[in-house]
Parts: structure tokens; sequence; C-alpha cells
């Protein structure tokens, strides 16, 4: 949610509807995992759970670092559109190096799907599409209504450096929360 709001706040409406996409897509992997029964070797692999993990924390350093480090004001260029294959590959490598929603997934979507049930596998993409329809439409909200404060967060300076600020911040301490988290 936190680059959703990000992408609508330094690019727009339309990066921030991308952005929720990417993280969207995201989400495709840690489903399959658990439908296939990958999510039980991250689960009981200690090294599988705790390269991921730390993948995801060095990520999540690297964002906070880039969105503090950056020092120009936000802009509106609409000659030069923001590069979409970017921001879906920054929002799919956020959710992709986040070993905490392949566990959700595992230990969430069994428990609506009848172990006696025909069509399991069937069952469990349709609850996954579900969660992830939810998911976009959350987040490209949040991203929208972001946009929609982007000019008075844009010609406002020191707005502008405490916004990044606290995203950036908002980064470590997901990164630092993933970092002790557990199995």
């Amino acid at each position: 949610m936190l680059y959703t709001l990000a992408a609508g706040l330094a690019r727009g409406a339309r990066a921030s509807v991308v952005a929720a996409f990417g993280c969207t897509l995201g989400i495709v992997p840690h489903m399959l995992a658990a439908i296939t029964g990958l999510a039980a070797l991250l689960h009981t692999s200690a090294v599988a759970f705790q390269t991921l993990k730390y993948l995801g924390v060095a990520y999540l350093i690297y964002m906070a670092w880039t969105t503090i480090r950056e020092t120009g004001a936000l802009t509106v260029d609409e000659s030069a559109p923001p590069s979409s294959r970017k921001v879906i590959v920054s929002g799919v490598l956020i959710n992709l190096l986040n070993p905490k929603l392949t566990i959700f997934f595992f230990a969430f979507l069994p428990q609506f799907v009848s172990t006696g049930e025909a069509h399991a596998s069937l069952r469990m993409v349709e609850l996954s599409a579900v969660f992830m329809l939810v998911t976009f439409v959350i987040f490209a909200i949040y991203g929208v209504f972001a946009a929609a404060v982007r000019e008075h967060v844009i010609s406002r300076p020191p707005v502008l450096i405490w916004m990044r600020r606290v995203f950036g911040g908002a980064f470590v301490a997901l990164a630092g929360r993933l970092a002790f988290t557990q199995r």
C-alpha cells in the first residue's frame, strides 16, 4: 500500500494504478506456491524462509534509501509518462520478496476448501482471484486518493520533504519488522 501511495504522490493517478497492478501481480507466485504445495517447503525450510526474508528486507531498505535520497521537487511532465514497466517491476518485487504472503496463502486458502472437494485447486484459484481483485481495488483507491492530493503536496516543499521521510521511515520499519519475523 505504501508503494501505491508513493507512486500516486510522485507520478499521479495512472502510476498509482499501475503500481497497484504490479503489487497485485506480485501475489501470483505466492498463490501458486500455496496451491501447488510449495509453500510447505517455505514453511518447513528455515534456509528458504530466511533467504527470501532477507532478500525482502534488502529490497525494502533499498526502497527507503531511494525514497529518502530523492531531493528534487515532484513535477508533472505529461510529455514523459512514467515507465509502466519500472513501476510494475517494483510492485512485483515488493510482494514477491515478502515470505509472509506465501505463509498467509498457505494458512488462509485451505480453510475455505473442503478436503473432499473434487476441484480443490480450482476453488483455491477462485479464492485467490477474489483476494487479488480486492487487493487491487483497495490499493488503486489509496493511490488515486494520493494522486488527488498530489498538487497540495508538491506545492509545499517542507511537506514533500516530510512525506519522503515518512515513506522512507515506513519502508525501514517494514524491513525491520520483516527481519524479526519468525516462521
